[in-house]
């Protein structure tokens, strides 16, 4: 895991009420939250990462993740397993990376011994939490409430809490039951999700403020991707900082939020779909840029113009006053008065011992959740 790059200023430094996207408002907060969620984590549960080796008790601890895996994966897992047809419908998550936290230590993966099949589906593979899971999974349940009440703290209760009455009033209109998290990101980073019936009434009431922040944002990723030859994440992230003049693939990192890996992604992605050119850097003779085709820059238009659209829908589908309330909320939370640094950055200040303080900070969050393989979190890291 490794930290995005420098950037110019810091996240939404000069913006004002109104001036950005219904998604974005509700990705910045949300990958606020699941940092300062990750660095409580990572203080308070034995671990190991690739910076760090094998420290702090690691031992008795697993490779180091982020939320989603807990949201998308070890939320609903109990001691005596599940399959993994019956994980993807509980989570309504089809990416559940259940190899890879195998790999890191809080699962097992393997047939089940009650199945007599000659050759069992492996969606019928039996997934348990090992000792070090479960450790994991009883640090992980009551931070969500811990951050809330610092945000509460932080923020104002009154201000919290009309954030999550107005998010919990649109997603009981959505029609539908989405994953609790942003899931991890296929192809293009384009976002594969489950919907499921709705929920009953007493399960809406236990919805994290980090859950409900990712189903509206979901619902209105998968309205976008519909009908979108690229993908939410890679318009947000990367279209949106690119032009027809060449920018050096080292300062994509600083620009959008996201990390190198993140990066080199799009810079194979873009290309190959004719969005993009990839070319020697002739402004510093070292390294490579990237500039948008003609193909690519109507793909970047089309992008704001679709966001446009899609929010005026839900006005009219929800009602402007509650996509109102629930923007005028968002924006106290991301957006300083005076157009200076944003309130989330009060609560991103990482543990001295954590991975995050060891590399170079950060001067602005994704405009979408950049969420890999790597380990779940939401800048690529």
């Amino acid at each position: 895991m490794r930290g995005p790059g420098q950037s110019k200023r810091r996240t939404q430094s000069g913006h004002t009420s109104g001036s950005l996207p219904l998604p974005t408002l509700l990705s910045e907060v949300l990958i606020a939250f699941t940092i300062e969620f990750d660095n409580e984590f990572e203080h308070r549960s034995p671990h190991w990462t690739t910076q760090s080796g094998r420290a702090r008790g690691a031992a008795n601890g697993a490779w180091l993740t982020s939320m989603v895996m807990w949201s998308n994966l070890m939320r609903v897992l109990p001691e005596q397993g599940l399959t993994i047809a019956e994980l993807r419908r509980q989570t309504r998550t089809p990416r559940l990376s259940p190899h890879g936290m195998a790999r890191w230590g809080y699962i097992t993966v393997r047939p089940d011994a009650a199945d007599t099949r000659a050759k069992p589906r492996k969606d019928a593979w039996l997934v348990r939490p090992t000792a070090k899971g479960r450790a994991a999974q009883l640090i992980w349940r009551p931070l969500f409430a811990v951050i809330e009440e610092r945000w509460q703290e932080r923020f104002g209760k009154d201000q919290i809490h009309r954030l999550r009455d107005s998010l919990q009033g649109l997603v009981s209109r959505l029609g539908r039951n989405l994953p609790e998290y942003i899931p991890v990101l296929g192809y293009g980073f384009f976002t594969d999700a489950l919907a499921s019936e709705e929920c009953a009434p007493e399960e809406r009431e236990e919805w994290t403020l980090a859950a409900l922040l990712a189903k509206v944002l979901l619902a209105f990723t998968l309205e976008f991707e519909s009908d979108s030859p690229v993908s939410l994440a890679m318009a947000a992230n990367v279209l949106r900082v690119l032009g027809e003049e060449p920018v050096p693939l080292r300062d994509l990192p600083g620009l959008t939020g996201v990390s190198k890996e993140a990066i080199s992604m799009a810079a194979s992605y873009l290309p190959a779909r004719r969005l993009a050119t990839v070319e020697p850097d002739a402004a510093s003779g070292r390294g490579q840029a990237i500039r948008l085709t003609a193909q690519g820059m109507l793909a970047r238009d089309a992008y704001g113009k679709k966001l446009r659209s899609i929010e005026e829908g839900w006005r009219t589908r929800f009602g402007a006053d509650e996509i109102g309330k629930l923007r005028a909320a968002l924006e106290q939370l991301a957006i300083a008065p005076d157009g200076g640094e944003s309130p989330l950055w009060a609560g991103l200040t990482p543990y001295s011992d954590g991975w995050r303080a060891s590399v170079r900070k950060p001067e602005l969050l994704p405009h979408y959740p950049m969420v890999l393989h790597r380990g779940g979190y939401p800048d690529g890291s």
